[in-house]
């Protein structure tokens, strides 16, 4: 790792950038300052590339084929205090075709993007199905696709890799600086965005364009007590999200990191909680990542049908549910889809080329597990028609995998505040923030943490605490669920980085939720060995 000043660091990298895998037709031009003019592809040269594809695969006995070619930007800086400790750009592309063969599967890829290529990875394609067959136990059937001709773009007001990375810097330590006023010991911040293109076609008669950016600015602040060496620590609130520069600007960081420090130096004076049952109301800040692991995950139909059993475990919630379990209370219903505005899963068609308008789906309705998460393939297993647009590939060279939508719980039908959920409580804990957590391969028995931990007592916020955790099986959790908050306190959280598949693949995904209210939820101490 190396460090440097600013001043240093500017003048040291002006005009250079890190081009990687770069394909004939859209690299033009290796210059930082021009790189916007360097996209070469577009719709009418993408689809002579999809004919090559289609008819090669057509040819060779294929009952579908799709060409998916891609283009990545990547930047990411790095600060911590007053120095700047790093900064990484890059960029990557090339394609991916995909064969059905006698119900069989084959996929192949390359980074030099040119006809020829094109036609010698689809004959590849080809005699990976081929060869496949011999292990297939079950042939893969597909649903017909609509075909579409389309190009959806985010909307979005700044582009973020239009804003030079000395102005990105000047924002990065300006919340360090606001951090250590605060009484920060130590502050690190960083940026990172993601630029997203990608064309697709199928056999089906789909041609399409896609562009989306995912930005995610964030912070740590450490407070020190010298005098016991004891240290605590706050992240900033601020979620990744399908966003231009414009999130970076309006999420006030610099005002975070200062508020953090003081909340860091009050958990150094924080009273230790005391285990046992209580009642919780939890922020959407810490709700997303629950949500995450123990509704996303477990309601995957690739995993529950044991996909991801070598990998990542199985799940609870297995087809005979499908219907019949009671997930949680009639309060909640939890909702799958990739159309949200700022979601990290927001696209216009997933990566099997559904259209994801109208292919919005609850996943839990008033405490009933309605459906799966499914991409192309896996419908059918289960007796329902249709893919419900959960497709992803994180790369031109993977193959697009059954990866989560944009999952939300939503909000309650009346207006109800926080201070009306804590109302009802006699003791109790309200958190915010996610931080570790821990779930069985089933993501059914769990234990979550935060950042920020406040006492109930009769009614009202207390004191802050620490050294919370709170503990359960996912059933049980979701139908104590007894309150919700409405609308206006409606937030959205979400990673950037949720792993999945053998190789392992990185999808961004997004969840909403209010802030809710459960009863009688098991907290342990994290600090006491005696418990």
């Amino acid at each position: 790792m190396w460090r440097v000043n600013r001043r240093e660091f500017v003048r040291g990298t002006a005009g250079a950038t890190v081009l990687l895998a770069a394909p004939q037709f859209w690299l033009r031009t290796a210059d930082a300052a021009t790189r916007e003019k360097s996209i070469g592809l577009d719709k009418r040269q993408f689809k002579e590339l999809a004919d090559v594809a289609i008819s090669t695969a057509k040819k060779l006995g294929a009952s579908y084929c799709d060409l998916r070619v891609a283009r990545y930007m990547n930047e990411s800086i790095d600060t911590r205090e007053e120095r700047v400790e790093g900064v990484n750009s890059s960029v990557n592309s090339g394609f991916g075709v995909r064969v059905l063969i006698e119900g069989t599967w084959g996929f192949a890829s390359s980074n030099v993007v040119s006809k020829e290529q094109i036609e010698k990875t689809t004959r590849l394609a080809v005699e990976i199905a081929k060869a496949n067959r011999a292990i297939q136990k079950k042939p893969v059937e597909i649903e017909k696709l609509s075909g579409y001709d389309d190009e959806w773009t985010m909307a979005m007001k700044r582009d973020p890799f239009s804003v030079s990375v000395e102005d990105k810097i000047k924002v990065l330590l300006a919340v360090n600086e606001s951090a250590k006023k605060a009484g920060a010991s130590f502050c690190s911040s960083s940026m990172s965005f993601v630029r997203e293109e990608k064309f697709f076609a199928s056999t089906f008669g789909t041609l399409l364009r896609q562009v989306r950016v995912r930005s995610f600015p964030r912070f740590r602040v450490t407070v020190v007590d010298k005098a016991t060496g004891r240290f605590d620590t706050r992240k900033s609130l601020a979620a990744p999200r399908g966003s231009g520069y414009e999130y970076v600007e309006e999420c006030g960081l610099i005002d975070e990191a200062a508020r953090a420090s003081e909340e860091a130096k009050q958990k150094q004076k924080a009273k230790s909680v005391e285990p046992g049952k209580k009642d919780l109301v939890l922020h959407p800040t810490n709700l997303w990542l629950t949500i995450h692991e123990s509704v996303g995950h477990p309601t995957e139909l690739d995993r529950a049908l044991g996909f991801e059993a070598n990998f990542a475990g199985t799940s609870f919630v297995t087809p005979d549910k499908l219907g019949k379990l009671k997930y949680g209370s009639e309060l909640v219903s939890i909702v799958g889809d990739r159309t949200q505005k700022g979601g990290l899963s927001t696209i216009g068609y997933d990566d099997d080329g559904v259209r994801t308008k109208g292919a919005e789906f609850h996943i839990v309705r008033d405490g009933k597990f309605e459906n799966y998460q499914m991409s192309v393939g896996l419908a059918q297993k289960i007796g329902r028609k249709r893919s419900n647009g959960c497709a992803f590939a994180d790369s031109w060279d993977k193959f697009p995998l059954q990866r989560m939508p944009n999952i939300s719980l939503q909000p309650g039908r009346k207006r109800v505040s926080i201070e009306d959920l804590v109302s009802d409580i006699k003791d109790g804990i309200y958190i915010m923030g996610d931080s570790s957590f821990s779930i069985d391969q089933q993501r059914y028995n769990f234990q979550f943490t935060g950042q920020i931990f406040y006492e109930i007592k009769n009614g009202k916020l207390g004191q802050m605490l620490r050294d919370v955790a709170y503990q359960g099986n996912t059933v049980d959790f979701w139908n104590s669920c007894d309150g919700l908050c409405g609308k206006e306190e409606y937030f959205l959280g979400g990673a950037m980085n949720c792993g999945k598949g053998q190789p392992q693949q990185i999808a961004p995904v997004s969840h909403g939720a209010v802030p809710a209210r459960f009863r009688k939820v098991n907290i342990l101490n994290t600090e006491r060995s005696d418990i």
